[in-house]
């Protein structure tokens, strides 16, 4: 089990984190005052040791003075926890407020306690006010962090990269990869990422003994990939989608729709996209198998 405590100021990216971590299969939290930190940590060893990922900052009012005991007393319990605290440059979060047009909490917080008398306006030099105010309230929580990362410089994908390399590195691919069989002529799935044609392998519509059986059959299967063309165009496809998942995988990409149609949908694109599923499970990728108009099969289909 992992505990992964998220913090530092606002803007710096902990919802970022938070989902980066979430979706490498960690269960996630978002704003926990720090004396229900404990309960977390009892909830994910009750879950199997599941790692838990948690955002505890200033939003949480005058309760986040606790977070440094409340991390104590789970190490001495004998969890392993560790602090990880983002940080950005004061011109960075400047940028990012004006971006997102959000207030920012600790000046929600303060006007909730009817304390908008106190707060600068709420143009640049206000703002830039409020976050160094927020910074004084983190000074202690970063002076015990484990990690302090920057991300002053980083794009999205950069950032989510480092999370992984850090929290996540030894887990499997979390990107779930769905291979579509279909027939052109009842449309293109709306949602395909890539698609293959494979209408110039031989149809065993023209068959009569394989006309009524579909794709998964496995005298259909052997009909299509008795065609010469079948090893080698197989070969090319899986040698693109291999290349690609990687890079998908590294991009932070957590769905894959993959679309292989014939003409209606029955034989040749069935019995493709069984192959290639079973293919990528071999190798370790999570995969969902679809064969979206077998069930709509006509006297007319041409496959």
């Amino acid at each position: 089990m992992r505990i992964v405590v998220i913090t530092g100021p606002s803007g710096a990216g902990k919802t970022l984190a938070l989902h980066s971590l979430e979706d490498a299969g960690y269960y996630a939290v978002d704003n926990l005052p720090p004396e229900m930190l404990p309960a977390l940590v009892e909830f994910c060893r009750n879950r199997h040791d599941c790692d838990g990922a948690v955002v505890i900052d200033t939003r949480c009012g005058i309760a986040f003075a606790g977070l440094a005991a409340a991390i104590e007393q789970i190490k001495r319990q004998g969890y392993p926890v560790e602090m990880l605290y983002l940080d950005a440059s004061d011109p960075v979060l400047l940028q990012r407020y004006k971006e997102t047009r959000r207030p920012h909490p600790l000046r929600r917080r303060q006007q909730s306690l009817n304390h908008s008398a106190e707060l600068a306006p709420e143009n640049e030099g206000g703002i830039m006010k409020v976050i160094q105010a927020e910074r004084e309230l983190l000074d202690a929580a970063r002076a015990i962090a484990d990690r302090v990362l920057d991300t002053s410089s980083l794009s999205a994908h950069e950032f989510r990269e480092a999370m992984h390399n850090a929290y996540a590195e030894g887990q499997g691919p979390s990107l779930l990869v769905t291979i579509v069989s279909f027939g052109f002529k009842h449309g293109l799935p709306v949602d395909a990422d890539l698609v293959f044609d494979v209408r110039f392998l031989k149809n065993p519509h023209y068959k009569p003994e394989l006309r009524l059986l579909d794709g998964r059959d496995a005298a259909v299967a052997d009909y299509v990939n008795s065609d010469p063309k079948a090893p080698e165009f197989k070969a090319k496809m899986l040698d693109l989608i291999e290349y690609c998942l990687p890079e998908y995988i590294r991009e932070g990409k957590a769905y894959l729709n993959i679309a292989i149609g014939c003409t209606g949908g029955q034989h040749r694109s069935v019995a493709i996209s069984e192959e290639i599923a079973a293919t990528l499970r071999e190798a370790g990728y999570s995969v969902a198998l679809q064969h979206r108009d077998v069930a709509s099969k006509t006297s007319q289909d041409l496959d």
